[in-house]
């Protein structure tokens, strides 16, 4: 999935609560450090998820505007600091989901089963925009 946002020139970033100290050293074990356009750890602004601001910050750095961002996330928290921010969100039903997790009551746009169908969700995405104009 990550190779194929990268062939597409697609920027892509990270964003969680987790404070830098577990961030790095788990983003460098994966291989994934210097790969992703911004990583916003829980304390690199003085806010976390659910409030807006770190998704906010990771699109500022990016340089694309929230409006066409799409943050993908497996906790409520998540889609509602994407909501917040005015991206367009998406649940990973594949991630830490509790038994008592409900993530189609999120109001999310979308969930997904699997990392790589965000590439299918993105591509009718896309295309249904496409169809509207």
């Amino acid at each position: 999935m990550l190779a194929d946002f990268e062939a597409a020139d697609l920027p892509w970033g990270i964003v969680t609560n987790k404070p830098g100290w577990l961030t790095d050293p788990l983003l460098e074990q994966l291989g994934l450090s210097g790969r992703a356009c911004c990583v916003v750890s829980g304390d690199t602004v003085n806010e976390r998820k659910p409030h807006p601001l770190p998704l906010l910050h990771a699109a500022a750095v990016t340089g694309v505007s929230p409006d066409h961002c799409v943050y993908v996330g497996d906790a409520e928290r998540d889609i509602v600091a994407g909501r917040a921010a005015g991206m367009q969100t998406v649940v990973a039903a594949y991630g830490y989901l509790a038994e008592h997790d409900h993530p189609e009551t999120w109001n999310a746009d979308g969930i997904i089963e699997r990392p790589e169908d965000v590439v299918d969700w993105l591509t009718l995405r896309h295309l249904d925009a496409m169809v509207a104009s």
